[in-house]
């Protein structure tokens, strides 16, 4: 399996100081520090799959099922009384210059209450257009695509900027609203293909996922035509729009079922129209889901009698880093497995990336994970051109068990040592139970384990 990521060739230092050193002896020196700075450096990340530099307060939320979205958030009472729906997650548009609809109810306070209410969200940046695309009156990325790529870095940071005014936290995926635009302007492709390109990258830097928005027919055609291109960063999910009421996530005509494979698809497949839960009525579109989405933590209070120690990892053998006092309230972001406690087994991330016990926590379940908190997870982009096979455990000998597909999500649970492959020992567990080489997925370090993901 070859890997794109990690090879590189270069000259051989040795010949090239041989003809350096015709040179004068200060010119010698002068060029031989710069060659050998070159030559000896390591090589940057290439895209299309850039790494994702996950701080340490960080998870990622992945929903499957049934959403809505509509122009403006709902007030609380809605989604209360929008219970009796078969819906669970809402697209709501946190940001950008061309969002159409005020957000009243929009605040930190609401994204805490509907999360509580067991609602994932999936958050919409709404800027930039097309310059062959959406409505006149929409604000336009440039044609100049070194001027599109830093507009596309600009709206990473707006919508990150506006998702922690929100309560949201790193690891959360952001999608990025594209509308129509002309196919056959190959100078208006460039521009959108550079913009989202820079979106995705920057997003990766700062530690979210990075997700977009096309109708299916006019831009996702194209935008998984580059799914391999070394020219472009590959977001991790695709949404599409495509209003023929089949809610399905494969056979879109353009994409290939490969492409965005693992949990990285979504599809709005009915336009605006009315629905009526609870006695409440909303003008929404349908959507379904399997896609990465908004992370937040949760408040719950601490049941210890004495204080609870928060360690650097999931185990009573990592070190204490601090201390919470009993009733105190902690923001926890996820949960995943660890040595047993009393009743429980589970251990309980929070927002400042250490862990406790859960059974010192007021979670639900004094025994297993409680609802609404999602696992901790951490997807990298897989790298293998061929597709990276999956393994029941950390080593080649062990039995395959299928194979992931070039640019699917490794969502990563933990890391450990194994058969080294490649310039790697590294070895990660999946969500799935299954196991593969880190040498073939884009984490941040390509020899030995990557923060913050815990150790198995």
């Amino acid at each position: 399996m070859p890997h794109p990521r990690r090879t590189v060739h270069q000259p051989p230092l040795r010949a090239l100081r041989r003809r350096l050193r015709r040179l004068p002896a200060a010119v010698f020196s002068a060029v031989l520090a710069v060659v050998s700075a070159l030559v000896l450096a390591p090589a940057a990340a290439a895209e299309p799959a850039t790494s994702t530099g996950y701080p340490a307060g960080a998870t990622a939320t992945r929903y499957s099922g049934l959403a809505f979205d509509a122009c403006t958030a709902p007030p609380l009472t809605t989604i209360q009384a929008w219970n009796a729906s078969p819906y669970r997650a809402l697209g709501v548009y946190i940001s950008g210059v061309n969002r159409t609809c005020a957000q009243p109810e929009l605040t930190a306070a609401w994204v805490t209450s509907v999360s509580r209410l067991k609602w994932r969200l999936l958050p919409i940046h709404k800027g930039l257009q097309p310059p062959c695309g959406g409505r006149p009156t929409d604000a336009k990325i440039s044609r100049t695509a070194a001027t599109a790529r830093t507009q596309g870095t600009t709206a990473a940071r707006d919508a990150i900027a506006a998702a922690k005014a929100l309560g949201m936290r790193p690891g959360s995926a952001f999608y990025n609203d594209i509308e129509n635009y002309t196919q056959s302007d190959t100078g208006c492709r460039t521009a959108v293909l550079s913009y989202l390109s820079a979106w995705t990258k920057e997003l990766h830097r700062l530690g979210y996922v990075s997700g977009v928005y096309m109708n299916l027919n006019l831009g996702a055609g194209q935008l998984a035509d580059v799914f391999t291109s070394a020219s472009y960063a590959r977001p991790d999910a695709l949404w599409i729009a495509r209003y023929d009421g089949a809610d399905t996530l494969k056979g879109w005509t353009g994409v290939p079922d490969a492409k965005w494979a693992v949990h990285q698809r979504a599809k709005q497949y009915r336009g605006s129209h009315d629905e009526t839960y609870g006695g409440v009525t909303v003008n929404i579109d349908n959507d379904r889901l399997d896609a990465p989405v908004a992370t937040v933590a949760y408040a719950y209070t601490v049941t210890s009698p004495g204080v609870l120690n928060a360690r650097s990892g999931p185990s009573d053998s990592y070190p204490v880093v601090r201390t919470h006092a009993s009733r105190s309230t902690l923001q926890v972001l996820c949960q995943t497995p660890g040595p047993k406690v009393g009743t429980t087994a589970v251990w309980d991330k929070l927002s400042d990336g250490t862990y406790v016990t859960d059974h010192y926590v007021s979670t639900p379940s004094t025994t297993g994970y409680s609802s609404p908190v999602p696992r901790c997870v951490y997807p990298y982009q897989i790298t293998a051109s061929g597709g990276l096979t999956q393994r029941s455990g950390p080593g080649t000998s062990y039995a395959a068990q299928g194979k992931a597909p070039n640019g699917g999500l490794a969502w990563v649970v933990c890391q450990r040592s194994g058969t080294k492959v490649g310039t790697t020992k590294i070895w990660d567990r999946l969500d799935s139970g299954r196991y593969v080489s880190d040498h073939y997925v884009a984490s941040p370090s390509g020899t030995t384990y990557s923060k913050p993901v815990p150790r198995c």
